[in-house]
């Protein structure tokens, strides 16, 4: 064999070799991220429907739940690629020669994003209405009764539902944009319709940061403060010790002495509330255990690093010039906006219906939080892009969005974030002002008048 044939060979192994390394990364990684996911959705999975009489019933909500955990695993995915990829371009940067990172390369973050691409678009589009109409079918009448009978059915509606889907895209395409050669681009599926869809999609999520994140930001003040302990200055545990003592001491002889009331009582419900009451008062309790220095320390450097991190999502800094700090603090950014707006979403009163409850989650609200948490962690790249908070290029079809390069849209989409957030903050913290200062003066003892009884005259109180 001569020598130009042993060098095409040796590429071409170097190729291959390379291409099954990606495929093994990727792999890996996408199994890592689904038993997390498979382990998070069976604590928040009501048992009850897994375990029916009917197998029909329980292999359905077995698919659909492997359904909704391949796509929450394609939304973490979504949320750790630009942090991956900011990390990934920083240490290809520092060690550009160093044999044991030679895997981590540009090919390896490319086939990423183009992954994470195609699966969410997969998942929106073809699995979660797949999950939906297949939990909610019955089969055709006349049909055989059981799971093939819903297959079926749910096909049939999954493909009315893409014909829908797709008319409804093709002629906003030609309301938006009336030119004969863009109408017929769409007719190419993959070239342009999933991304001209997804971009679609990835704007209405965009749309959904930009009013969850700003509630996700005043909001995280207050949950942080219930998660730690305050200081003795600004809370009276022993004052909350009592008074949960003294409601739990009171429903227990209810409980205990049910004829003494001549109202009916709900039994189910005091047990509920007792129970409620008993976790409070332990959770006091351990709060009451805390040290010095995680009371006085923990609280004010938590609320710092919380006002840091807001300030510095609003701001329009460039921490691209900062180097590897700069790269972590991007992280750091995208991680906390990310946490935000989830907590946002399920704190704002559109949303609140779909929050997940421990053991007790119906497999449609798992369907329905599955495809929102796609839908924020899809547009979580872009939304980092047109704030600012990072200068690192949308790869693959992630950055053919055309509006992206709209400097009018851009401007006011910060205009806006920055108007909510600060209206949002301000809200938040003169409630809390107003709230200690109406503790401080006692006014919440205050009796509440009582409804229905009309108040005595003059005449009546001197008699």
């Amino acid at each position: 064999m001569e020598a130009p044939d042993c060098e095409v060979l040796s590429v071409r192994e170097q190729l291959f070799h390379e291409r099954i390394r990606e495929c093994i990364i990727s792999t890996l990684l996408f199994a890592t991220l689904y038993i997390l996911c498979h382990i998070f959705l069976t604590r928040f999975k009501k048992p009850a429907e897994f375990t029916t009489v009917d197998d029909a019933d329980a292999t359905v909500n077995k698919i659909a739940l492997e359904l909704c955990t391949f796509t929450l695993a394609i939304a973490l995915g979504a949320v750790l690629l630009l942090p991956f990829s900011i990390i990934s371009n920083e240490v290809l940067l520092s060690l550009p020669r160093n044999y044991y990172i030679q895997w981590l390369n540009g090919s390896l973050i490319h086939g990423l994003w183009n992954l994470v691409f195609l699966f969410s678009n997969l998942s929106l589009i073809f699995l979660m209405p797949f999950a939906y109409f297949f939990t909610e079918s019955e089969g055709f009448a006349g049909s055989r009764k059981g799971v093939l009978g819903r297959v079926y059915e749910t096909v049939v509606m999954l493909m009315l539902l893409t014909l829908l889907v797709l008319g409804m895209v093709w002629v906003a395409s030609a309301i938006v944009d009336n030119n004969k050669a863009s109408r017929e681009s769409l007719y190419d599926f993959w070239e342009y319709y999933l991304p001209y869809l997804y971009s679609c999609i990835s704007f209405l999520g965009v749309l959904l940061l930009l009013v969850c994140t700003p509630l996700g930001l005043a909001r995280m003040f207050s949950v942080t403060g219930k998660l730690l302990v305050k200081p003795r200055l600004l809370e009276d545990l022993e004052e909350q010790l009592y008074c949960s003592a003294f409601e739990e001491a009171a429903l227990t002889r209810r409980i205990c002495n049910p004829t003494s009331c001549w109202l009916p009582l709900d039994m189910e419900l005091l047990h509920r509330q007792l129970l409620a009451l008993q976790t409070q008062r332990v959770l006091l309790e351990k709060r009451q255990k805390a040290s010095a220095w995680q009371r006085n320390l923990g609280y004010p450097l938590a609320m710092l690093c919380l006002l840091v991190l807001t300030g510095a999502s609003l701001g329009q800094v460039s921490f691209s010039k900062l180097g590897s700090f700069g790269a972590v603090v991007q992280v750091v950014l995208i991680f906390y906006l990310m946490v935000s707006s989830v907590v946002g979403f399920y704190s704002s009163p559109l949303f609140r219906s779909l929050r997940p409850r421990w053991h007790d989650t119906a497999m449609t609200q798992i369907i329905g939080n599955c495809v929102c948490l796609l839908v924020l962690s899809s547009a979580l790249p872009v939304f980092s892009r047109t704030l600012g908070l990072t200068r690192f290029d949308l790869l693959g079809d992630f950055g053919r969005f055309n509006w992206l390069g709209n400097f009018y849209i851009v401007f006011l989409y910060n205009a806006a974030f920055a108007g909510l957030t600060t209206l949002c903050l301000v809200k938040t913290f003169t409630a809390a002002v107003r709230a200690e200062l109406i503790r401080a003066f006692g006014l919440d003892r205050l009796p509440l008048p009582v409804s229905g009884f009309p108040r005595a005259s003059r005449k009546t109180q001197h008699q």
